[in-house]
């Protein structure tokens, strides 16, 4: 199962979209196919049926349909953005000490 890695927030919309990353502070913009690719891999159980989909929705072809959404998973994990099937990261909690005098 595909999903975004936690402390990221995603804005989706047909027109594109934008995924920030509280870790950097930094948003990645997306394109209106690759927004689509992103919203159909979070709704779907599998990659497999995220690329059925974006094939019906976009009238490609399934070779075509597997690259597109692919390279959009690969670039969101390669950014830190996105966890492709693995468990997520154990993040590390910061203790607050109080203020010092």
């Amino acid at each position: 199962m595909w999903r975004l890695r936690e402390g990221t927030h995603p804005v989706l919309t047909d027109e594109g979209g934008a995924i920030l990353s509280e870790q950097t502070g930094r948003w990645a913009y997306l394109t209106p196919t690759a927004s689509a690719a992103v919203m159909l891999l979070l709704a779907s159980t599998s990659k497999k049926e995220a690329i059925g989909q974006y094939a019906a929705r976009y009238g490609i072809d399934a070779v075509q349909a597997a690259t597109d959404v692919r390279t959009v998973a690969e670039a969101l994990a390669a950014q830190g953005l996105a966890l492709g099937g693995q468990a997520p990261a154990r993040t590390r909690r910061r203790r607050w000490k109080g203020w010092r005098s």
